[in-house]
């Protein structure tokens, strides 16, 4: 394993985190243009909720191979070949003029940046000292967060001027920008194994990952809580806000621009305190027992008040989004059990129990809210009891999490 020089390493992260800023934009975009999108194509929740877990069920496909490509072939070659997809998700979506066409479009995107994470990740588990794997992952989320920022009230700004297809163009000459920098910078990569060496083969299941004690801890968890945050971040906290909340879409665009900046905050301030907590003894396991608990009780608060909170909802949709930020210290802790060899493959298969969350969540509250509906609930009533739902499951896996047995004690 051999460590990059700090300047190096600084420079990898920022042309890595360059694309991941416009990979959680392709993301999170959605929950600015759901009103827009809903009225030119006449969307109703399911549809809505399809479209924003296309993106996410393009993701989850790739997970799988990708892990292995990125442990053979490394970060560099896979990630440039991935965005190239990415690009043509983006055109193709400016250019749909049907539900279909806008779904077949954003499962693209979704492919096309499934490696904006992982491929970072990999290189980090080999080219970053261990003190500093949490760090560079919660910053790295917070580059997201800022992805995520930059989808809401600039987004909302820029529609009356430009229009959605417009700014879809524009990303995908940015995505290639971010393709430009990253073959520049990131340095080539060695294969740990030799793809035809016995020990390469022996390494090239799965079989390892999935059985892993630790990952299986961290499976539910992943799937309803981490994937949770992220569907109530890119989607459902918009319609909640404005469906139950009555904030008009401009309004749920300001409300989402200050959860993501709130989120940003989070991850940055993660990012500085890991390296403290770790010399103290508070592992990944600890923090996330003592913390996750909040994020239940203000998605209770949530639901309970319903319209009753009104100009507050943001207010406590930020806080939740925050106190569920625990849950991202199961990543890195996930790809730190397995040695750098199966990296990769640890990691990416936890990114695909996560996003097969991400989907199941988005579109499970969509059909929900369409089914509570269809059984005579108003439309606010729909909403609540699909999120207790959500809630219900969130506090299973979590108490799962807590059961379950782990030899990783030092996580």
């Amino acid at each position: 394993m051999t460590t990059l020089p700090k300047r190096a390493a600084i420079v990898v992260f920022l042309a890595f985190a360059f694309a991941y800023f416009f990979s959680t934009l392709i993301r999170a975009i959605t929950a600015t243009l759901s009103p827009t999108l809903t009225r030119e194509f006449a969307l109703n929740a399911s549809n809505l909720g399809l479209l924003a877990g296309g993106y996410f069920l393009g993701f989850a496909a790739t997970q799988l191979p990708l892990g292995k490509w990125l442990d053979r072939h490394g970060p560099k070659k896979v990630i440039l070949s991935f965005l190239t997809v990415a690009v043509l998700g983006c055109v193709a979506f400016s250019l749909a003029t049907s539900f279909t066409g806008l779904l077949l479009a954003r499962i693209l995107c979704g492919v096309g940046v499934s490696a904006c994470l992982m491929a970072p990740l990999t290189g980090y588990r080999r080219w970053f000292p261990a003190t500093t794997q949490m760090r560079a992952n919660s910053w790295m989320l917070m580059t997201g967060s800022l992805g995520m920022v930059a989808s809401t009230l600039p987004v909302q700004w820029l529609m009356p001027i430009v229009g959605w297809r417009v700014l879809f163009w524009a990303l995908a000459a940015l995505v290639l920008v971010a393709m430009v920098l990253i073959a520049w910078q990131v340095p080539p990569w060695k294969a740990a194994l030799p793809p035809g060496s016995e020990a390469g083969q022996a390494k090239a299941s799965y079989a390892e990952v999935w059985r892993h004690p630790y990952f299986r801890k961290m499976a539910p968890i992943g799937f309803f809580c981490y994937g949770g945050l992220v569907a109530m971040q890119t989607l459902w906290a918009a319609p909640w806000m404005i469906k139950v909340a009555g904030y008009s879409p401009l309004q749920a665009a300001s409300g989402l621009f200050w959860i993501n900046v709130a989120m940003l905050g989070t991850f940055w301030a993660w990012g500085l305190a890991n390296p403290w907590l770790a010399r103290r003894g508070f592992h990944a396991d600890r923090l996330i027992a003592r913390g996750l608990p909040v994020s239940f009780v203000l998605l209770a608060i949530v639901i309970i008040a319903g319209p009753a909170l009104s100009t507050g909802a943001s207010v406590v949709w930020a806080l939740y989004c925050m106190s569920c930020t625990f849950v991202s210290l199961a990543q890195p802790a996930v790809g730190m059990a397995f040695a750098p060899a199966l990296a990769g493959r640890a990691l990416s298969a936890y990114n695909l129990v996560i996003f097969a969350g991400v989907f199941v969540v988005q579109w499970g509250i969509g059909l929900a809210v369409e089914g509570f509906r269809a059984l005579g609930l108003s439309e606010i009533q729909a909403f609540q009891t699909a999120m207790s739902v959500f809630l219900l499951c969130s506090v299973a896996a979590y108490l799962y999490f807590l059961s379950a047995k782990s030899h990783n004690q030092s996580l």
